[in-house]
């Protein structure tokens, strides 16, 4: 494979880079205010117009029908900002995948083309706030069936948008005599049934709240749905779980490089343009190293990703790249736009630039799709056991 941008990528690239720079970047403030909704969906209708819509969705359901890889490159710049994917319809892409795969013919009408074409929101609900997110097998939310109806009872929280979704897809506790991994399944809940109940947006970091990216605790209060809204099969909660989290997991770290960029540009144009001590804070080595290491982990994190996406369109499912790329892409993230802020001072800290927000959001990437420390340990064990029945790990025959 080549880790540069294809050619035939390249244009359609360039547009969504123009449209994230020149349409919403800038505005972002205005996105998360009052006036934030007519905004986007202004935006929403240009993208759709321009053809920039959807892009990673199938063309059968109304999306651009970029095929995977392709894809990735074009999620690098969508990632320029939190409010890309909803501006360019790439929100729900996780979502519809599910749907696409697994959902029964009711919910597959009801609910795929109007997600893909922008006129719903799903959610997706798995953590609890009483269960270690890194043991998933502890969630404590069941499902029973009575009849022909599922009965939910249970609390989750980070179930983000659900305040504005049609539905959640809610991970639940369903079989009784089965091992752990297999006694999960997936339930489609719409948003309006009885006994589904938010109980508040959880505040984070002192960032905004509201809007899509809202993040919710919500009870089950004996929830019943339809025995049909089963997602899948029973007790295959978490291989549907996995499919999401796999090429979720490299959209992430895509986007991740996105934000990286942004931050690296917006360092070296300060470093190039603020006079310190009678020259530019460019010719100081201090800064020249700040540079150096943001260059360098960008591009190691930059080609760590693209080797997982091209072994994950293989049909690999590359649990130790995407591991590592998970930890490592995240910890790069923190660290460039630690020193911007740094390169910045003063100013670094306030909401004149997108720094702060920026900052304060990357520091989630340690923990969602699973904590930093879960990641390390599951590459190492993968990689000695190798070794331990062996083998070895040749770096460039995977």
């Amino acid at each position: 494979m080549t880790f540069q941008v294809p050619d035939h990528v390249r244009p359609l690239r360039d547009r969504v880079h123009r449209f994230m720079t020149e349409r919403v970047e800038p505005h972002e403030e205005t996105l998360r205010g009052p006036d934030g909704a007519a905004l986007l969906a202004e935006l929403q209708r240009d993208a759709k117009a321009e053809g920039l819509w959807a892009l990673g969705h199938p063309a059968e359901l109304g999306g651009g029908g970029l095929p995977f890889l392709d894809y990735v490159y074009v999620n690098e710049v969508q990632g320029r900002s939190e409010f890309g994917q909803l501006a360019l319809g790439t929100w729900t892409l996780q979502d519809s995948i599910m749907l696409d795969r697994h959902a029964s013919p009711h919910w597959r009408e009801a609910y795929l083309r109007p997600l893909v074409a922008g006129e719903i929101s799903p959610s997706f609900a798995m953590t609890e706030p009483d269960v270690a997110g890194s043991d998933p097998t502890g969630l404590q939310t069941t499902a029973r069936l009575d009849g022909d109806e599922w009965v939910i009872t249970g609390r989750k929280w980070f179930t983000t948008g659900a305040a504005g979704a049609a539905y959640t897809t809610v991970m639940c506790r369903t079989e009784t005599d089965a091992a752990p991994h297999a006694s999960f399944s997936m339930i489609i809940v719409p948003t309006d049934t009885p006994g589904y109940r938010l109980v508040r947006e959880t505040p984070l970091l002192g960032l905004p709240s509201g809007g899509h990216g809202g993040h919710y605790e919500v009870a089950y209060d004996d929830v019943r749905v339809p025995a049909e809204n089963l997602l899948g099969e029973r007790g295959k909660g978490f291989l549907i779980a996995q499919e999401r989290l796999g090429p979720g997991r490299i959209f992430h770290a895509m986007r991740w490089l996105g934000q990286a960029q942004r931050a690296f540009d917006l360092m070296c144009t300060r470093l190039n343009e603020r006079v310190a001590f009678g020259e530019p804070l460019a010719e100081k080595q201090l800064m020249q190293k700040h540079v150096f290491d943001s260059y360098t982990e960008i591009q190691a994190s930059r080609l760590l990703t693209l080797a997982a996406a091209e072994q994950i369109d293989r049909g690999d499912q590359a649990r130790v790249e995407i591991g590592a790329i998970k930890v490592y892409g995240a910890q790069m993230l923190h660290n460039v736009i630690d020193r911007a802020v740094q390169v910045y001072g003063a100013a670094g800290v306030t909401e004149d630039t997108p720094l702060s927000h920026m900052y304060r959001s990357a520091r989630f990437a340690r923990l969602y799709d699973g904590a930093d420390e879960v990641h390390i340990q599951s590459v190492g064990k993968r990689i000695l056991g190798e070794y331990r029945r062996g083998g070895s790990w040749e770096f460039g025959l995977r």
